[in-house]
């Protein structure tokens, strides 16, 4: 019993290291920028604030959930569509 103990304790510490190992590397992708397409105009290395403003006035909505968006694109790399009115993206930096 002792020995299962050792071991479950041995493989948290483990993985504890790696996602410990990890995080930095993550947090370095995340810059609080992105890239804003509207149509074929790109404006590159906006601040996600900026970006959120400038996308919702294009696409006449609230500022709040395109934030959330942004936010979202600078984390995972993905491009979101914002509106297809005004051909709208989000993308990475």
């Amino acid at each position: 019993m002792i020995s299962r103990a050792k071991k479950l304790i041995v493989s948290l510490c483990a993985a504890g290291m790696l996602v410990g190992a990890t995080a930095p590397a993550m947090a370095q992708e995340q810059d609080g920028l992105v890239n804003v397409m509207i149509g074929d105009i790109t404006i590159e290395d906006v601040n996600i604030g900026v970006a959120a403003q400038v996308a919702a006035n294009v696409c006449g909505v609230k500022v709040g959930p395109v934030a959330v968006l942004a936010r979202q694109v600078d984390r995972s790399g993905e491009t979101r569509t914002v509106c297809e009115t005004g051909d709208v993206r989000l993308t990475q930096n």
